[in-house]
């Protein structure tokens, strides 16, 4: 009896260690696409990059199908706007412009369909506040998540965001500020400017200062306020990456993280949650090391990377003082608004 007992728990260990291996080999597989995607710039994908850490975490059973069905459906929707109304707006990069005005639309604002004679509401995305920091699930800060319940947060939101844009052939700069991420904009008319998904409003610089933890070297270094290109992008995502694999294989030796935040740091030096990732994993594995005199040398080279963490500005924002700034862009619209911007005005 004993015997059977034994040899069905080796089965079902034998079992579990194969579906940990598979589930590791699909972040690998993961990682290798973004790391491509840096090697070979024609290869580049935010749509491809986002869903394959997605699907990696969620161990190969993202419907990708219905995910590529919803986006063409949004993309459609986008051009269907851009062809049967008017932007005031009439500099020469009014196409790109245009674009982006699209996608703001289906974002933030309800939109009458009319299908077969019949008149169609279209609600637009609304903010999550339930589990925002993915605490509790990883899957809250999806934007697979995002497309299936229209309610999502400042991760998901801004990435669809940018998804869009570029099915439409057209850039959006993912930026960041304390806990947040937005885009930034670059119009002839306008210059830069901010787009807040999570409000569907446009605010200025203030805003994002008013904060109280975005420290003056933090914007010089572009740790924070940056218009964040493509590669850098990639960047973000591969520490999504790292933190999903945080949150499937918590007892994990550390080794996958850094590949993750020594990639992500190359492309974007001064990205803060990399280089805080990176000296987090690092003290789980130095405390681990038993030879004094080593445990003091690396402690000591630990200590001059999170001196370096606060010299270009970093700053940590607690949760709750992150969401009374989130809600003061409503509160106090008028004051942080970017009254100038005009641009996705319709006449």
């Amino acid at each position: 009896m004993r015997k059977i007992a034994f040899t069905i728990l080796l089965i079902l260990f034998s079992k579990f260690c194969a579906t940990a291996e598979n589930q590791e080999k699909l972040f690998e597989q993961s990682y290798a696409l973004l790391n491509t995607m840096l090697v070979d710039e024609n290869s580049y994908s935010f749509k491809k990059a986002v869903f394959s850490v997605e699907n990696a975490y969620l161990e190969d059973k993202l419907d990708t199908l219905n995910i590529n069905k919803q986006i063409k459906f949004l993309t459609n929707l986008s051009n269907s706007l851009i062809k049967d109304r008017f932007l005031a707006y009439l500099e020469k990069d009014k196409p790109t412009v245009n674009k982006w005005a699209s996608v703001y639309q289906i974002m933030c604002d309800t939109i009458p369909i009319n299908y077969n004679d019949k008149i169609y509401k279209y609600s637009p995305f609304g903010y999550d506040f339930n589990d925002i920091f993915g605490h509790k699930t990883r899957e809250n800060l999806f934007v697979s998540k995002l497309l299936e319940t229209h309610k999502g947060n400042c991760h998901s939101m801004p990435y669809l965001y940018k998804i869009l844009c570029e099915e439409l052939g057209v850039e959006a700069n993912l930026a960041l500020a304390p806990n947040h991420v937005y885009i930034k904009h670059n119009s002839i008319k306008d210059g830069w400017y901010n787009t807040e998904l999570t409000s569907g409003i446009f605010p200025i610089d203030a805003w994002i200062m008013a904060s109280g933890y975005v420290h003056l070297d933090a914007i010089s270094n572009g740790v924070y306020m940056k218009a964040l290109n493509n590669r850098e992008s990639i960047a973000l995502v591969l520490i999504d990456l790292a933190d999903n694999y945080n949150a499937k294989f918590p007892n994990n030796d550390g080794n996958f993280i850094l590949k993750c935040c020594e990639t992500a740091i190359k492309e974007y030096p001064q990205f803060a949650s990399a280089l805080i990732l990176k000296a987090e994993t690092r003290f789980k594995q130095i405390k681990k090391i038993e030879t004094e005199t080593i445990f003091n040398q690396q402690f000591k080279e630990l200590e001059k990377q999170y001196a370096h963490i606060h010299e270009i500005g970093y700053r940590n924002m607690p949760e709750n003082m992150y969401l009374e700034w989130l809600i003061s862009l409503k509160k106090e619209r008028n004051k942080y608004e970017n009254k100038k911007l005009n641009t996705f005005s319709k006449k």
